[in-house]
């Protein structure tokens, strides 16, 4: 694989997204009692990668630097949340892209990382033109299109931005891992095609507290990992 010219065409996507940068220290260091509680965490899910191909991590990590602004939205669950973008021959969208479906990630399949139960979605917000967000986007409906995850163990996985009417479950079912749930978009705050992946520890929509995903069988630049967290700049893909 070209990680050369991935890495270039990741950090170019950088500036499509609106990231704030800060000292690279630990995510949960604003408080000693939440670094002994998350900092050591470990998943409890059998979780995989939630998307099939090689994939480039735009944001993810333990680090200011590599969390981007997900470390300032802890509030919403987003401490340790992942923007990954779908890669194709080292490059994230054709030359010379205009629209969302210039992008390799936008309508790419997106799959249940783990087992468990539907508790809420949405299906029916527009997708946002490449580089502008729809003035109709608030507070109520930024993660656009969405699906959330009960796993039955204290541990919920939500999964955002996807493509307006490409979900294909219900709330109420039943997922297992690897299971196709719907397509990648570019829907809620959001002005490239991308996927949002968090894992955190209550149902709410946008609420309660991050936690760290550690994935199992899957490559970090083409290095096997039986259990890890990606973080920002590798490519990734599933076993």
């Amino acid at each position: 694989m070209k990680h050369t010219a991935t890495l270039i065409y990741i950090l170019s996507l950088l500036l499509i997204f609106i990231f704030t940068s800060c000292t690279d220290v630990l995510i949960g260091d604003e408080g000693e009692q939440e670094e002994a509680i998350f900092l050591n965490y470990q998943t409890i899910t059998d979780l995989e990668l939630p998307f099939e191909g090689e994939w480039g991590v735009i944001v993810g990590g333990r680090t200011h630097s590599e969390g981007g602004r997900h470390f300032f939205e802890r509030e919403t669950g987003q401490r340790y949340a992942y923007d990954i973008a779908k890669v194709i021959d080292g490059k994230l969208e054709l030359d010379n892209a205009s629209s969302n479906e210039d992008s390799f990630t936008f309508g790419a399949r997106i799959n249940a990382p783990g087992d468990g139960i539907i508790i809420s979605l949405e299906n029916t917000i527009e997708d946002n033109k490449r580089g502008v967000i729809n003035s109709t986007i608030n507070n109520s409906n930024l993660g656009g299109n969405y699906i959330m995850i009960d796993h039955l163990n204290g541990e919920y996985s939500l999964l955002a931005h996807l493509k307006k009417g490409t979900i294909i479950v219900a709330v109420g079912d039943t997922v297992v891992k690897g299971q196709e749930v719907g397509k990648a978009g570019n829907s809620g705050n959001s002005t490239g095609s991308h996927l949002h992946y968090q894992l955190q520890n209550t149902p709410e929509y946008l609420d309660g507290i991050g936690l760290p995903a550690q994935f199992r069988n899957y490559y970090e630049d083409d290095v096997f990992m039986e259990r890890g967290e990606p973080v920002k700049s590798q490519i990734v893909t599933k076993k």
